[in-house]
């Protein structure tokens, strides 16, 4: 089961972050990944991060969101700066469970999917 936190409305510039935090599962590795849709629109790739905290970003976000993990708790951080609006969206955290040796921002390939959080950024 994933849970994320963190959401909500920011003016353009701002700062957010998400957390998302894995229970549930007898894995003890997996990749991890954020995602974002916007209602009519497709699901876009955000970050992913895998085993050994290699990361991977979309460019639409490359320099201003960071995601992290922090073992111990099994929550994974999504960081995000510079806010703009067309970041405006429904976030999903998602898992692959497995060993996980590349960063993956293929939706597909993820089996588990959080609820979502709203991020909302205005102008």
């Amino acid at each position: 089961q994933l849970a994320e936190s963190g959401g909500g409305s920011v003016q353009a510039g701002g700062s957010l972050r998400l957390s998302c935090h894995v229970s549930g599962y007898t894995y003890s590795s997996y990749c991890m990944g954020w995602f974002r849709q916007v209602p009519g629109k497709g699901r876009e790739e955000v970050a992913a991060i895998d085993d050994d905290g290699t990361v991977r970003y979309a460019d639409s976000v490359k320099g201003r969101f960071t995601i992290s993990k922090d073992n111990a708790k099994k929550t994974h951080y999504l960081q995000m700066d510079s806010l703009r609006p067309e970041d405006t969206a429904v976030y999903y955290c998602a898992a692959k469970p497995g060993i996980c040796w590349i960063p993956s921002l293929v939706g597909s390939e993820y089996g588990y999917w959080g609820q979502g959080t709203q991020v909302t950024v205005s102008s």
